[in-house]
């Protein structure tokens, strides 16, 4: 009896493996990303949202407002946007949110950008919770931002069936959809703040624990758009000296991400790292004016390496993070920074400086003089 149960579940295995969507050959990673154009965006949340939650809420979607600003960022050659989503508005409302999202993207497309989807989030507020946000914390860089899932959440494996509903559902429900550009289904999963929230003392374990499973997860919906997951610190070029989640995430992703805002040098050099894996490359998160990380010295440089690139931020707003990280630990509250940290545009759409926008237009070939 022992015997036929072991076997029955080797068939039982093998057939389920055998219908299991895998990681995506390098040679299908090469082809989808030639079928591209070249990837320029920014991570896009609208100006009158705190977080992903005012942004997806029933109360708070705002689909004028998702129009006119990413009519901006097509009126300077942006063809994508980073989206963050967050799993309690599937608990929620899984009908609902799905609906918003749909509408969403069908903004999206009518200004021929197509969005990757982040599912997950370690950054910022370990504590997330539906209904009305706080106001912006006076002077402080993205003082809303929620996790996701929060710090309760990761820590109870009894809600992990919640969060494999979530990210089975929603790519389910786009997992055909052309609309989407690609996946990213956790960003900077080991991120611990700084210890700046309360979070799990084990968070860097609990969370690779999970990623593998998240991956499998999403692609149990069989997408047919790429899975990623941002490499973002630590050492990338020798496996002896990578962290456990840089390795699932080196292992796990179909297209290479990962987030800079360093100089050109840095940038350049930790593309470097990542060629050997003979996979696209696109830079997920960059741009901080104050940090070394520019338009203007780095997106050139991305286009030479044939790098995809997606600045933190497009419209100014509630987030605030045109305001540099340090205005956590000293706000500015009496007076502004000499330059904006992110962000593109001013809240009334013109852009925070004129060249960039050209910058941005003449690097893409694509774009208008003028913005309706």
């Amino acid at each position: 009896m022992k015997i036929r149960s072991s076997a029955l579940l080797l068939t039982l295995a093998l057939a389920v493996g055998a219908g299991a969507q895998t990681r995506w050959t390098t040679e299908k990673a090469n082809a989808w990303y030639a079928s591209q154009p070249w990837l320029v965006g920014a991570n896009y949340i609208p100006s009158d949202a705190i977080n992903q939650l005012e942004m997806f809420q029933a109360e708070t979607f705002n689909p004028a407002i998702n129009d006119r600003e990413l009519g901006l960022g097509e009126s300077i050659g942006m063809n994508t946007m980073r989206v963050f989503l967050q799993d309690q508005l599937w608990q929620q409302d899984p009908k609902g949110f799905t609906q918003r999202l749909d509408a969403f993207l069908t903004i999206a497309a009518k200004h021929h950008i197509r969005p990757i989807l982040v599912l997950f989030d370690s950054c910022w507020e370990a504590d997330p919770h539906l209904g009305p946000q706080h106001p912006p914390i006076p002077g402080v860089h993205n003082s809303g931002w929620v996790q996701s899932p929060g710090g309760r959440e990761l820590s109870d494996p009894s809600y992990e069936p919640k969060l494999k509903e979530y990210v089975v559902g929603v790519v389910s429900a786009f997992a055909n959809d052309n609309r989407v550009l690609a996946w990213d289904v956790w960003n900077e999963p080991d991120n611990t703040n700084d210890k700046r929230f309360a979070e799990p003392k084990n968070k860097p374990e609990l969370v690779a624990a999970l990623l593998p499973k998240v991956f499998a997860w999403a692609r149990s919906a069989h997408p047919s758009q790429p899975l990623t997951s941002g490499l973002w610190q630590g050492n990338w070029s020798d496996p002896a000296k990578e962290l456990p989640v840089t390795k699932i995430q080196l292992a796990e992703s179909d297209i290479l991400t990962f987030h800079n805002y360093g100089w050109p040098e840095e940038f350049e050099a930790r593309v470097r790292e990542l060629e050997p894996h003979h996979r696209p490359i696109i830079c997920t998160e960059y741009m901080a004016r104050g940090n070394g990380s520019t338009f203007d010295t780095i997106l050139p440089l991305a286009k030479k390496l044939n790098v995809g690139a997606i600045n933190w931020g497009l419209v100014a707003g509630k987030t605030q993070t045109y305001l540099p990280w340090d205005s956590w630990q000293h706000p500015y509250v009496l007076s502004q920074p000499t330059i904006w940290f992110h962000e593109v545009f001013r809240h009334d759409g013109t852009p925070y400086r004129k060249h960039e926008a050209d910058l941005i237009r003449q690097l893409t070939g694509r774009g208008t003089q003028t913005v309706n």
